[in-house]
């Protein structure tokens, strides 16, 4: 099964941002489109403003004047369904209520030929339960596109229960000709992105929760150490609280209330104040005129150690070795089985996060994973009221020998990059295991959808098939709820590599 051809008309029904969005990236690909909102002027309104961006591409010479004019000739608004009789994909983007779009299919189903592929942007609700009545919903789909749909490439090509594979296909290789980057995956609450996402938001507002650090440190820590593009709250205020709230809670509820989708109250008393973040002003940032922004917490000078003792290799945190020794750092390496750690001049431990808390044991100083702890340029570090200070001061010493500013936070298991990577690479094996998608979907899926540094499993591989799944041990032991416990998928993954790791060569 192949694209639909450049002639056949496509329409879109709901005229919003995303509708207008999702029409242009057609458009601009060649098809004839027709726009639908249920507002009367509302579609007019809509292609005189895909009419105005196509001006600005034609200024910015990403289309011609030729081009353009050819466009604004194939955008057609529809003032009823019925104008839509001939079209062979019908995409819809109104608003996320399942009663709404049901009717709405329903009436298209009486309007469309036979022929004609159906398809919803939700991102939230179920493709199943929006094509339950219908009477063909074998050429129903999800394709949801991600805002602003011109520019981000991604589109989950989202099979429900009754879909055709050839359906599926055609949706899919639609898709690609529109030079987008589809990525197919099964109907489950979230799909593939906003089901893996979730704990990015979740872990950064149960560290603040925990009062482990302040929004502008945990944010900080997540870009400057974790290599994520925003960190969780500067995010969230710019995809508004009240939206990421209402996904977040969505999934909770589409999954039973499982508890490793908890929302959070954090979250849910900002929404009630009305700080939904950039767009009313206020939200975990102030954004009025005058505000300042605040500054994540960054250690003092402190002088670094004259050595250190490396009992192991550091694991994931193998690269800090090499960066000790180009400081000038002497490193006394000590045969230590199983040894992941440092011992510092005044006897006190740096260890790498692995979800365990420093006031366990005697003199801990934990430090955060880090994406690249070459171009990492903050680290935070955790400790105990119990560790001793001078452990805490050689531990930031040692970093910012490194050239790193240091970030001291409370004593959180798992503190904040590492617990949030587990999290991520758990969410995403149980998702391959479950068949939701392949690897290469999920992990490209999760690059292009919110743009983070690796997808997780080709995160996972890098820490070890077996590191997540230790994190995540660790952390439920401490916080025994069921919100940490290591899913089956992840335990299988971790045997497997263990036993792998094992096999004689």
């Amino acid at each position: 099964m192949t694209a639909l051809d450049l002639s056949s008309p496509v329409a879109v029904v709901g005229t919003g941002t995303m509708g207008q969005g999702i029409a242009q990236v057609a458009l601009v690909a060649g098809h004839p489109v027709r726009l639908y909102d249920a507002v009367p002027g509302r579609a007019r309104e809509a292609a005189d403003a895909i009419g105005a961006r196509l001006d600005r591409l034609v200024e910015k010479e990403r289309l011609t004047g030729p081009e353009r004019d050819a466009a604004r000739a194939r955008l057609t608004p529809a003032g009823a369904l019925s104008e839509l009789a001939d079209c062979a994909l019908v995409v819809e983007a109104v608003v996320e209520r399942l009663d709404v779009k049901q009717e709405l299919f329903r009436a298209l189903e009486d309007v469309v030929g036979d022929d004609c592929l159906l398809a919803t942007n939700t991102s939230s609700l179920s493709v199943t339960a929006i094509a339950g009545g219908l009477g063909s919903p074998g050429r129903f789909v999800g394709l949801h596109f991600f805002n602003p749909a011109p520019l981000l490439p991604l589109v989950e090509v989202v099979s429900g229960f009754a879909t055709d594979v050839s359906s599926a296909t055609r949706a899919y290789e639609t898709a690609r000709a529109w030079g987008k980057t589809p990525v197919a995956c099964a109907d489950t609450p979230g799909f593939i992105v906003n089901r893996i996402a979730r704990p990015f938001y979740a872990e950064a507002l149960a560290v603040y929760e925990d009062q482990g650090a302040d929004p502008a440190t945990i944010d900080a820590v997540l870009r400057e150490s974790g290599g994520f593009r925003m960190g969780a709250f500067e995010l969230t205020d710019l995809i508004g609280q009240d939206v990421n709230e209402s996904v977040t809670h969505s999934v909770w509820q589409a999954f039973f209330q499982d508890v490793r989708f908890t929302p959070s109250l954090a979250q849910r008393r900002l929404v009630e104040s009305g700080r939904l973040g950039r767009k009313s002003g206020q939200g975990w940032y102030d954004y009025r005129d005058g505000a300042e922004r605040p500054e994540p917490h960054t250690a003092e000078p402190a002088d670094p150690p004259a050595y250190v003792v490396a009992e192991g290799d550091l694991g994931p945190a193998a690269e800090v070795l090499a960066l000790i020794r180009e400081a000038g750092i002497e490193v006394r390496e000590e045969a230590e089985d199983n040894g992941t750690r440092l011992v510092l001049p005044g006897g006190g431990q740096l260890v790498l996060a692995d979800g365990q808390t420093s006031v366990e044991f005697r003199d801990v100083v934990h430090f955060d994973l880090a994406l690249d702890y070459r171009a990492a340029t903050r680290v935070a570090l955790a400790a105990a009221r119990s560790t001793s200070p001078r452990t805490v001061a050689e531990a930031t010493g040692l970093f910012q020998a490194l050239g790193k500013k240091v970030s001291v936070i409370g004593d959180v298991p798992g503190m904040i990059v590492a617990r949030t990577v587990a999290r991520i690479v758990d969410l995403a094996v149980e998702a391959v295991a479950k068949g939701v998608a392949t690897e290469e979907d999920v992990d490209t899926a999760m690059r292009l959808g919110v743009n983070y540094p690796l997808g997780p499993l080709e995160w996972s591989r890098r820490l070890g098939g077996d590191w997540a799944c230790s994190v995540l041990g660790h952390l439920h032991e401490c916080a025994p709820t069921g919100r940490y416990a290591p899913s089956l998928a992840l335990y299988r993954h971790a045997y497997a590599a263990d036993k792998q790791e094992g096999t004689p060569s």
